[in-house]
């Protein structure tokens, strides 16, 4: 849905054929359409399966903007940062590493299918710290119900690891000869999501809290207040030739922002 592959109303395809495209059981297709279905994304009326309801927005007054609106994805970013150089820097500020995760693996993919052979890769990633007490994710009836804080770093931890492997087994294969990956953590709340591009675009988006029931592991659910990371809505800015452009200068503070924030608040830490 983010990608545009399910554009807004369109039906998503059977639980069966879903299953067999992912390669995985049909009871974790649907525990993920109930998931997007508390989230808000899709919506089902009886016989006619599961409609979306609501897609990621992106708002670009770049060259972006031109393009069709189902061309305009999180994922259409990053694929033209992965082909325009040869030298591929991402500095990400998130809550969570499971967006990017999903859409570094993308990439991996391409590159082993040949599709594109960048020379180096260089990431940064900025999470919160995990002994940060965060005001979401957590039950909303119960701030001292734990249960959800160790679902997110399960679910951060989980997904970091899945992104430094991806991405280091590229160097290890030969396919990449430079990969430079390091996730360090700060002690601040995640208000917005970043995203840095080769240093010359943005996407930036506000977290909204929102309230939504959350089920665990265990199958129980919890009515919890959360933020939705592929549901913020982002905002594209882009680096040109005038240095006293909005894109420009929105590109320079946030680089800014983001190196003093990794140099002076920044440190490394350890999964348990």
């Amino acid at each position: 849905m983010a990608d545009g592959v399910y554009p807004l109303g369109t039906l998503m395809a059977p639980e069966r054929a879903l299953a067999r495209e992912l390669k995985v059981s049909r009871d974790t297709v649907r525990r993920a359409l109930k998931a997007l279905r508390h989230e808000g994304w899709i919506e089902s009326r009886q016989g006619s399966g599961w409609r979306v309801v609501k897609v990621q927005r992106i708002h670009s007054s770049g060259t972006r903007g031109t393009r069709p609106v189902q061309a305009v994805t999180l994922r259409s970013f990053i694929n033209d940062a992965f082909e325009e150089a040869p030298v591929v820097t991402l500095d990400v500020y998130t809550l969570t590493s499971e967006s990017l995760d999903a859409h570094i693996r993308l990439q991996a993919d391409r590159i082993r299918d040949q599709e594109i052979a960048p020379e180096r890769i260089s990431l940064r990633m900025l999470l919160p710290s995990k002994e940060l007490e965060l005001p979401y994710p957590r039950a909303k009836d119960d701030p001292g119900d734990l249960r959800l804080r160790h679902r997110l770093h399960d679910i951060t931890k989980r997904h970091s690891t899945l992104l430094k492997r991806a991405l280091r087994d590229l160097r290890n294969d030969g396919l990449v000869p430079t990969v430079e990956v390091e996730i360090r953590h700060v002690p601040l709340v995640p208000t917005f999501k970043l995203y840095l591009l080769n240093g010359k675009e943005v996407l930036h988006g506000p977290y909204a809290v929102i309230e939504r029931t959350i089920e665990l592991d265990d199958e129980s659910e919890i009515v919890a207040l959360d933020v939705l990371g592929i549901g913020a809505t982002l905002t594209h800015y882009e680096k040109d030739d005038d240095p006293n452009s909005p894109g420009t200068a929105f590109v320079g503070s946030m680089q800014s922002w983001f190196d003093s924030i990794w140099d002076r608040l920044a440190h490394a830490e350890e999964w348990p």
